[in-house]
């Protein structure tokens, strides 16, 4: 999602716990995960998975938008009016692929040499509800951990 005009100057602590809070909202509004995401300063990336063949990406990134927009208004910035949106192709969706493109995501800011180490970029994350230690800069059993709350989620789901 790009700021209208590649505008910068809205990003910070704060707008980056606001922008939490509402994935927090989405993903569980929307029975999904975001395994990924990293605020740029003109721009973010977004990798959410559902986790019920309910769960409605579409819905989720129109109600995401709103909300984000009410936020970034105080800021005087507001979203490009559309968003690129790339769904996962199957081979892009096999557990090494995917986790991949996550890691792309997360090394956003490192390959516009913001930082020396991706995990020092303060405005990345994930978000999975109910789980507040859901974070990728915990190196130590990460992926492990992503895919047991995953098959946790999914399956309680399926009930």
């Amino acid at each position: 999602m790009t700021i209208d005009q590649r505008q910068k100057g809205w990003l910070d602590e704060s707008m980056h716990q606001q922008v939490r809070e509402l994935l927090l909202h989405v993903t569980h509004r929307y029975d999904l995960i975001c395994a990924g995401y990293c605020l740029m300063p003109d721009h973010a990336h977004f990798l959410w998975m559902g986790l019920d063949e309910g769960s409605d990406q579409l819905q989720a990134c129109e109600f995401f938008r709103r909300a984000w927009n009410v936020c970034l208004k105080e800021r005087g910035v507001r979203l490009q009016r559309q968003a690129y949106d790339h769904v996962l192709l199957e081979n892009e969706r096999d557990p090494q692929a995917f986790e991949d493109t996550v890691i792309y995501i997360l090394k956003n800011a490192l390959r516009a040499k913001l930082v020396s180490e991706w995990p020092d970029w303060p405005y990345l994350g994930a978000i999975a509800a109910g789980y507040p230690d859901f974070d990728p800069r915990r190196k130590e059993g990460w992926w492990a951990r992503f895919w047991q709350i995953h098959n946790k989620e999914t399956s309680i789901r399926k009930r």
